[in-house]
């Protein structure tokens, strides 16, 4: 480990993001001397990072889309915070928070940067990939948690060494895989009745992206139990989620809509603190996303032993292989959905089958602690790398002005809406 390792990692929320937390907490018990900003010092997750052992300050460093007027305060605070914390590395987790610390301290910033690519999302779309790598400096690197987005940002143009592949970690002694009954109770669905469901939280549709419906695919999977049940009218179906942000109006629209095509064959029971445990209750995992890295909505049910029908999207080919983990479907597509639940459902010993290769091979790839020593070892290797020789300061003058200038583009072209 390289000693003395400082490292400032900027999340956008103190309330989500757990993956962020759990990779925090394996990086100090490794050594590294972690340093957290969150939006606050107090809610969610700020307790729990400090009893990992990094110290947490409150700073708001997202994107403000909606409000761009305080967009030159948030690079303020960001190069302030900088100056004051002096880290070795700087960690962005986020899409926003990228942009912020790359606008606020410049392409030049002696600083090295990691950005742990997460979602797919913002690579699918032309001028925000464009973004991405036009604010990039020399000392810019990616960590990308699914293949999908390793081979994407070859095809933008970024050198291969700059672009690390290190799965999103998670504690996998935490998901049993008996069935325990409580959902089903709960839902008063008898134990030989087929239940089918969805994980995942209502994210509303980004306009700005040209999308209608939100990215997790909630209306096929209601337009495909409404289909299913046609030719298998004992199966049930429920969503289990609530809303992230302001997208309550999105859930809301989903309901009714699940309400007038399942006619009551299914049930949604909203943001749950036991999902790992009810997981079980499951006779399968249906996963309809447009848009994913490598999704916790597959890791959590292969790791419960719960067989999974997938879309072919993102990041969510690393684990589900058609035939051999589970099913593999195209995105956008109820009828793909329906065909292979259908498969799925009338051979139980095969699904079993493919679900327990499905866990041996998640087991393998995102042990927590095998995932954070490897970005500890990204951080080794871009820490090891000179710094290039044309150095500017981050308060030039020359380099101000390529910030405001870059800060002048982004507010004149993006829509008033998160990034």
């Amino acid at each position: 480990m390289v000693a003395s390792m400082k490292v400032l990692h900027i999340v956008k929320t103190a309330v989500g993001a757990n993956w962020a937390y759990e990779q925090v907490r394996v990086l100090c018990s490794l050594g590294i001397e972690v340093v957290v900003a969150l939006p606050s010092d107090t809610e969610g997750l700020a307790p729990k990072y400090r009893e990992a052992g990094a110290t947490v300050v409150r700073a708001n460093l997202d994107f403000p889309a909606r409000e761009p007027w305080r967009i030159p305060a948030t690079l303020r605070a960001c190069r302030q915070l900088v100056a004051d914390i002096r880290p070795d590395l700087i960690h962005t987790h986020h899409v926003g928070t990228t942009f912020i610390a790359r606008l606020a301290l410049g392409k030049n910033s002696p600083i090295p940067r990691v950005f742990g690519v997460t979602g797919t999302l913002h690579l699918e779309h032309g001028f925000f990939a464009w973004l991405d790598t036009h604010l990039a400096g020399p000392r810019d690197y990616w960590i990308a948690t699914c293949r999908w987005t390793q081979r994407k940002y070859a095809t933008l143009g970024i050198p291969p060494n700059r672009v690390f592949l290190a799965y999103l970690g998670t504690d996998i002694k935490n998901y049993p895989s008996t069935r325990t009954g409580i959902l089903r109770d709960e839902l008063k669905i008898p134990a030989d009745v087929p239940l089918v469901g969805m994980v995942s939280l209502f994210y509303a549709p980004k306009w700005y992206l040209g999308s209608a419906r939100g990215h997790k695919g909630h209306e096929d999977f209601i337009i495909a139990l409404a289909r299913l049940r046609q030719e298998r009218p004992d199966v049930r179906g429920v969503m289990i989620g609530g809303t992230w942000g302001g997208g309550q109006w999105y859930e809301d629209r989903v309901r009714r809509f699940g309400k007038k095509l399942c006619d009551g064959s299914l049930q949604f029971s909203g943001t749950r603190s036991d999902v790992s445990t009810i997981y079980p209750d499951l006779d399968l995992a249906v996963v309809p996303t447009h848009s994913d890295g490598l999704a916790y909505s597959v890791v959590e049910p292969l790791l419960a032993g719960v067989p999974v029908v997938a879309t072919n999207a993102g990041g969510i080919p690393d684990l589900i292989r058609d035939g051999d983990t589970g099913w593999l479907v195209p995105p956008a597509n109820p009828a793909a959905l329906v065909r292979a639940v259908l498969d799925a459902l009338a051979d139980p010993e095969e699904a079993r089958r493919r679900a327990a290769r499905g866990r041996n091979l998640t087991r393998n790839l995102l042990d927590l602690e095998k995932t954070g020593r490897e970005v500890a070892a990204v951080y080794e290797k871009v820490l090891a790398v000179p710094a290039p020789r044309l150095v500017g300061r981050i308060e030039s003058p020359g380099q101000t002005a390529a910030v405001q200038s870059d800060a002048t583009v982004m507010r004149s072209q993006l829509p008033s809406t998160e990034v």
